[in-house]
């Protein structure tokens, strides 16, 4: 049996950055506020506003770009980074697209298979899902791939119980721009990371930027995710269905390795 192996990072939960974040391929400072272990009235307030927001939106499209920090066996920081557009409709499914130094892909969800294609290499995998919710999903990929898709914190039904699960204490640090955003920062701590994110300010609060730290890695790496191009309404539904293009390899299995790499096994 042969391996294509397609080098890719969706990863962007939390809970579950260290892994990727020590692969050798590819602090925020604490005031003593910060001692009670509850995220401030003012920072829950703007996350709760943008997470209910996020939860309205039943069809949207958004562009993302991504940087990925690795520390190397010298100990030399390296950023990689890519770049893709995600369509989503909740009752329906989702298209997602992403592109970076290793991989041109798309993901695609269609309410029951999960289906994986790499253009350049021209193979495919596919997943059942257990449930026809995006949740059910994301989920299902995390689980049999390691991975998470890259900003899945903001597609699932509940955005606001994702980013908060085992948070000790958060804060609104203050205003910022981004991309020429005006924008609310906030920042909150686990046990295991560090994350900011910041929020468009006005009616419709949308996240704009999410970093995350992992606390545990020599050097403190960092994953990043921005948003740009947000857009409500309709979405074309025929993306979510995938057909193998001619002459493409059905791969039998998605796997990730030890530090985070997204491996397709089985092709011939």
């Amino acid at each position: 049996m042969n391996q294509a192996i397609l080098k890719l990072h969706f990863r962007s939960r939390p809970r579950s950055i260290g892994i990727a974040a020590i692969s050798i391929g590819l602090a925020l400072s604490v005031s003593p506020s910060w001692g009670q272990n509850v995220i401030d009235a003012d920072a829950d307030g703007i996350l709760k506003a943008m997470t209910n927001h996020l939860k309205g939106l039943q069809a949207f499209t958004v562009d993302y770009d991504t940087d990925h920090e690795i520390v190397d066996l010298a100990g030399q920081k390296l950023q990689y980074s890519a770049s893709g557009s995600v369509q989503a409709s909740r009752g329906d499914g989702f298209h997602m697209t992403r592109k970076g130094p290793f991989a041109d892909v798309e993901l695609t969800f269609d309410g029951k298979i999960i289906s994986l294609y790499g253009k350049g290499m021209n193979v495919y995998a596919q997943l059942d899902s257990p449930g026809a919710s995006i949740d059910e999903a994301v989920e299902e990929f995390r689980v049999s791939t390691g991975l998470d898709v890259a900003g899945a914190d903001f597609l699932v039904t509940d955005p606001y119980t994702v980013l908060t699960e085992g948070v000790t204490s958060g804060r609104l640090v203050g205003d910022a721009f981004v991309g020429g955003v005006e924008c609310d920062h906030l920042a909150f701590r686990n046990d295991d990371v560090d994350w900011q994110i910041w929020i468009s300010k006005g009616a419709q609060k949308l996240p704009v930027k999410y970093v995350i730290t992992t606390k545990w890695v020599t050097g403190a790496p960092q994953y990043s995710l921005r948003f740009g191009n947000w857009k409500a309404g309709e979405v074309d539904t025929r993306l979510f269905s995938f057909k193998p293009p001619a002459n493409a390899k059905k791969l039998e299995r998605i796997d990730s390795d030890e530090v985070g790499e997204l491996v397709l096994e089985g092709s011939k």
